[in-house]
């Protein structure tokens, strides 16, 4: 059985397509192909069932891809000591952010890290499905970690280390009727249509759950996965905001107000996977990580 075997057959199971996993381990179809067949044989079952419009896992596949990986990420492991022992700190780091994080300066922390390690290769992935789908990608292992806006209760399977915790804020017209107010409640905004990031975004997740508990689902018509154009949208008219607390835009068509009695904040949580051991070279980033706040 060979390393190479093992990579193709996580890859298929992941992305089920035997087309997309060759694009993944930039390798051809056919050589996947070929490699997974020889894997089965080997094995003695199917690992997949296979249709013209299809692939999925067996329930021996299923069971066997655990494993896979396991044996996968104890070779890396064996191979990262044998080479660091001679070379100094090696291996990869897959890192996924929010388009939006405030707070966590992540590009000066990892300009640190490759500075002083810089045999490690680091990937970084800015989330377009916000904290519940880096949340996800660190369970399944496509990631190592993450910084995500949900609380300890969303993150289940997970390590979490608190980097920040920020108060949300209302973004609202200053010709709205709550303009004048020194704060705003969330009961206050009932009715309102809103700007927002789309739903799984960690913020999103806080605010939807906050006004179902008052009875009063909200009304989201725009969506944008990134915060800071938020204000502009608010200016035009076409919703208020309750967000992670931002600078105040420099425009006295829009005014910022503390979110009052909602005991709610935006937790900023770096996450990784609790099943898995972290490599050395994740320890040393988190260690880093730790020593910064």
């Amino acid at each position: 059985m060979e390393t190479r075997q093992l990579e193709y057959f996580v890859a298929v199971a992941e992305e089920l397509s035997f087309t997309r996993a060759a694009q993944r381990v930039f390798a051809v179809q056919s050589t996947v192909s070929a490699a997974v067949r020889s894997l089965e044989a080997e094995l003695g079952t199917r690992l997949f069932d296979r249709s013209t419009r299809r692939v999925a896992l067996s329930a021996a596949g299923a069971a066997f891809l655990p494993e896979a990986k396991a044996a996968i990420e104890a070779l890396e492991r064996a191979r990262a000591t044998v080479q660091e022992a001679s070379e100094g700190l090696r291996g990869s780091l897959r890192v996924g952010t929010l388009t939006s994080i405030g707070g966590v300066d992540l590009p000066a922390l990892l300009g640190a890290f490759h500075r002083r390690y810089p045999l490690v290769d680091i990937h970084v992935t800015v989330s377009i499905t916000g904290s519940t789908g880096l949340a996800d990608e660190v369970r399944q292992g496509r990631l190592d970690v993450a910084l995500v806006g949900l609380p300890e209760t969303d993150l289940a399977g997970l390590d979490v280390l608190r980097v920040d915790t920020r108060p949300f804020v209302v973004v609202l017209p200053a010709t709205h009727r709550l303009a004048a107010r020194k704060a705003v409640r969330l009961a206050d905004l009932a009715g309102e249509a809103f700007i927002d990031t789309p739903r799984g975004f960690g913020n999103r997740v806080l605010l939807d759950r906050a006004f179902d508990a008052l009875g009063s689902p909200r009304r989201v018509t725009v969506e944008v996965a990134d915060l800071r154009p938020v204000p502009g949208y608010v200016r035009a008219g076409l919703g208020v905001a309750v967000v992670p607390d931002t600078p105040a835009p420099a425009d006295a068509d829009v005014v910022v107000r503390p979110l009052a009695g909602a005991g709610l904040d935006w937790p900023l949580n770096l996450v990784t996977a609790a099943a898995k051991p972290p490599s050395r070279a994740l320890r040393t980033l988190l260690d880093l990580v730790e020593k910064s706040i």
